[in-house]
């Protein structure tokens, strides 16, 4: 079992916020609401097929940003094995912050129409995309704490319960953009 190590410390963390901050600069600039265009901020909105999915701090694919923690842990882990945690939570950031300016493009906001369930998908709101960020960490850090075995079991859980939910989740949102299937297309369209 390999040894377990510290919470990075505040440098690490300092850089890693101010990425974050970074990246919602960015998408504020790129013309991303700050908050849901509705004027209200809510913790939870669980409806996945409404104008106001992606626009509140959390939603069904909150779940999926917790995901991406535990596999930039296990990427890191692999290709950066020297690396102390710290830089390894910078790096994490930098993906994280960059796959949230890259999935409000409006190429990726459109591909997402073209190829999901997410037909009236317009983008998400920067308080949306921070949160995002944030619960990534949550997961970086569940995964370089918590025994194998608990990530692996958070991983599919939060799958299943997505999925039996919305009939989407971070596989089927991957499949769905690298490589559309019609059948699993119809299937969630007939929820």
């Amino acid at each position: 079992m390999a040894k377990r190590q510290g919470l990075p410390g505040w440098r690490h963390w300092a850089l890693a916020l101010l990425i974050a901050a970074a990246g919602a600069a960015l998408l504020y600039a790129m013309g991303r609401s700050p908050i849901c265009p509705c004027g209200t901020v809510k913790l939870w909105h669980g409806d996945a097929w409404s104008a106001e999915n992606s626009q509140h701090l959390t939603d069904w694919y909150t779940p999926s940003h917790v995901l991406h923690g535990l596999l930039f842990y296990l990427a890191l882990r692999w290709v950066a094995p020297r690396w102390r945690l710290g830089p390894r939570l910078v790096a994490a950031t930098l993906a994280e912050t960059g796959w949230e300016v890259l999935e409000n493009t409006d190429a990726m906001i459109e591909r997402y129409r073209e190829t999901t369930i997410s037909l009236g998908y317009f983008g998400d709101s920067v308080i949306n995309s921070s949160m995002d960020v944030a619960v990534m960490w949550l997961g970086f850090l569940i995964a370089a704490r918590a025994p194998v075995w608990m990530s692996v079991a958070l991983f599919v859980v939060a799958e299943v319960v997505v999925g039996l939910a919305i009939r989407d989740g971070l596989i089927l949102n991957v499949v769905m953009l690298v490589w559309p299937l019609q059948a699993v297309l119809d299937w969630q369209a007939a929820r």
